[in-house]
């Protein structure tokens, strides 16, 4: 069995701390501008806004789709009904 010697060991044990202290600077640095309560506030305020947005105009699309497309009062051939399971 070998015995490592004492300058191995303290180079193992190096680059072990060595990775746990450069493990806290991943990345870029954030501006703060980017970061808080008002901010993210800011954001969800856009979002809802662009989604309402969307929902008028769909609203919009979906009454002038229906006023163009004329409703039938007829019947309506359905297909025989199936089993769904059997036992």
């Amino acid at each position: 069995m070998k015995v490592r010697p004492s300058n191995a060991m303290s180079a193992v044990a190096g680059v072990i701390i060595g990775t746990m202290v450069a493990c806290g600077t991943v990345g870029a640095p954030v501006p703060p501008e980017t970061v808080g309560v008002t901010p993210t506030i800011e954001r969800q305020k856009k979002l809802e806004a662009l989604d309402e947005k969307q929902r008028e105009a769909a609203a919009a699309a979906e009454s002038a789709r229906s006023q163009s497309e004329p409703i039938s009062q007829g019947d309506i051939d359905l297909p025989p009904l199936q089993p769904v399971g059997t036992r």
